[in-house]
This record gives structure tokens, sequence and C-alpha cells, in this order.
């Protein structure tokens, strides 16, 4: 068979030049077009992933939904309207609207019944206790039903995907709360701060001027799924999902884009930086370096020179980095538009791929 490859091979001469000159066009020419190709994905083992939201949200209507509250465990608020109903007892069945302290009246009751904070269970249990207690019945038998939901507003901000306000109409949960507004975004942080005020009805809550505050780490809840976490909102509550420390590499890197900090407080540097973006390529003007850094709370930045490849031989400290901050490394040929080098470096950082650090 070799012979004959090799007869054939003669006899088609210039053809099969030509033929393999086809199939370098069709191997040969992609495979180099893909290396120029200026935009690059993470290798398999690196240690960082593209920031999938959508698996993310997708795992908070999960468990949203799967921790839907039972109508039995709804929290009484000021402003509904119960139906309490003493078996036998026509005096003392009615329809009661909690007032704005979270209190009810009922007659022959000496005193004002809280009911706010309480399941229904719990408060026909408190009926029936002060009905005893006061001597009005000896054996009460107390039901209570939920007739209308007076809704108190929830506020969602920060790092999630519709800022909105819901109403509490009846027991909302972080996690179904969030599922509401859409998510989270992309930066999000591990962090959520609830704010909740003072309520005059809660004798175990803070005085009427003050207000708790409560931390929730969102991957706890996310990969546990125990409901501890899924705490229970109430009305007046608000909700700010934290966005996590985002430091951008561009230009020159073998891997552009904003990197989001798993930790807020994780001290990050140009070394750090650079070895999370794939490092630098052959044509990187290295020595030309600049981090963009925001002037206080404006728009404006600053430019920081930057010598990247005295770093990287030791010849100089390295250089810590700041929230937001925007690591640019010219190339031969944004080298020479190093005046505009501030809006390449902008421009670049605007349309970046997140990745998160793990």
């Amino acid at each position: 068979m070799r012979f004959i490859g090799l007869g054939v091979f003669n006899r088609l001469g210039r053809r099969f030049s030509y033929s393999a000159a086809f199939l370098a066009c069709l191997f040969v020419v992609p495979a180099a077009w893909s290396q120029t190709t200026p935009e690059k994905k993470p290798a398999a083992g690196d240690t960082l992933r593209l920031e999938q939201s959508d698996d993310t949200n997708a795992r908070i209507a999960e468990l949203a939904a799967a921790s839907t509250a039972k109508p039995e465990d709804y929290i009484i608020g000021s402003g509904d309207l119960l139906n309490v109903e003493v078996f036998d007892v026509t005096e003392l069945s009615r329809d009661v609207r909690v007032n704005e302290s979270g209190f009810v009246s009922l007659p022959l009751v000496p005193v004002k019944i809280r009911a706010a904070g309480l399941t229904a269970f719990q408060f026909q249990d408190k009926i029936a206790e002060l009905l005893q207690t006061n001597g009005l019945v000896s054996n009460p038998q107390v039901t209570v039903t939920l007739k209308e939901r007076h809704g108190e507003p929830i506020t969602l901000t920060g790092a999630v995907r519709t800022p909105m306000v819901i109403q509490a109409v009846g027991q909302v949960t972080l996690l179904g709360a969030l599922a509401q507004a859409g998510g989270v975004t992309t930066d999000a942080g591990e962090q959520i701060i609830i704010t909740r005020p003072a309520h005059p009805f809660d004798p175990n809550g803070p005085s009427d001027e003050q207000a708790t505050t409560i931390k929730v780490d969102l991957n706890a809840v996310l990969e546990s799924g125990d409901p501890k976490y899924n705490i229970t909102l109430i009305g007046g509550d608000v909700v700010n999902v934290t966005r996590a420390g985002i430091v951008y590499a561009v230009g020159a890197v073998q891997h552009a884009g904003g990197f989001v900090l798993a930790n807020d407080h994780e001290q990050m540097s140009v070394l750090k930086l650079l070895a999370l973006s794939g490092g630098l390529i052959p044509t990187a003007k290295s020595h030309h370096g600049i981090i963009l850094r925001r002037i206080g709370n404006s728009s404006q930045r600053q430019q920081v020179p930057v010598d990247v490849r005295k770093i990287l031989t030791l010849k100089s400290d390295d250089v810590l980095m700041m929230q937001n901050d925007i690591l640019f490394v010219p190339d031969s040929v944004t080298n020479k538009a190093m005046r505009r080098t501030g809006e390449i470096a902008i421009s670049l950082a605007t349309g970046a791929a997140l990745y998160r650090i793990y």
C-alpha cells in the first residue's frame, strides 16, 4: 500500500498540492484565527470561573418555592381583620381588627390582647388562657381565622436585578423576596443586611428610637438550604444585598475582565490580579501600566503609573489595589495612543466579563 500511495502521489502531482493548500485553509487558518481572537476564556483548572448568576437565581427560586409558608404560619400584623370564635359563647365571638399598636379588644376581657407578632394558633391559645384566668369561661375552645390581611412594605435594594417594594400581605421569607426581585446581580456580595425598624407592638424588640440590623450570609443560604438562614421578613424591613468588591484587568492580559472578590476585605494586589488574569501577552508594554482609581465618590478617575515589569522582576514593591480599580497594561498597538489611555481602559472595563474568585 505504501508504494501504491507514492505512485498515486506522483500521478496527481500539482493537483495534490492544491488539495493540501485547501486543507490548510480549512484547519490551519481557522486555528490561527482563533489564536488572534481577542476574547479569551479561562482554561480548565483555573482558580476562577465565569459568574453564573442564572444558576444562582435558579437556586434562589428553587429554595423559595420549597419553603413556601403554610397559612398557619402567617404572622398577624397591625391592620389585619381576625374572626374570633369561642365555642358556645356568642357574646365573645366576633370579628376584630388589630390596631396600629398590635392589640385587639374583646368584650368582658379586662385587658387588651396583643395579637401582632403571633400566629393564629398562638393567638387563640392566648385568648383561651385569658378567658380561663379571668373566670369568664371554664373550658374555653377558641378558634381564630384570618379574614383580611393588611400588607406592609418590604424594600429590596442593592445588588438585586429589580430593586422594588413588595407588600407583606402574608408571610414573606428572605428567599421569597429575592425571587420576586428577580434574584441577584453578577456583582452581588456574600452578605445581606436587613434593617428592621422598631415595632411598638413587639415587647421583645427595640425601642421606638432603635432599629435592628440582621446580617445573613447568602452563600450559607444557598449552599446549605437550611431554613434557619431563610428568615421571615416583616413589614418595614429593608433588605440590602451588598455589592462585592470588583477590580479590573484589561489590555494586554490573557483573560481581561472584572474579578468579583469573594471577600470584600481581601487584599488585592497587582501581582494577584495578573495571576488571576492569566498573565501578560507577549506584546505587552509592561513598563507603561496604569491604575485608574476613582476620586472619592465622583465619576472622575486619577491615573496611577505602575511599572508592572519591575513588580514582576521583584525590582519594585507590589501595589495594593482598591475596589473598582482598573489595571490597564497597553500593548504595542494601544501604546501608540497613550494620551487616550484612560478612555481605552474604561471602555474595555465597561464591557468586560465578570469572574468570581473562589
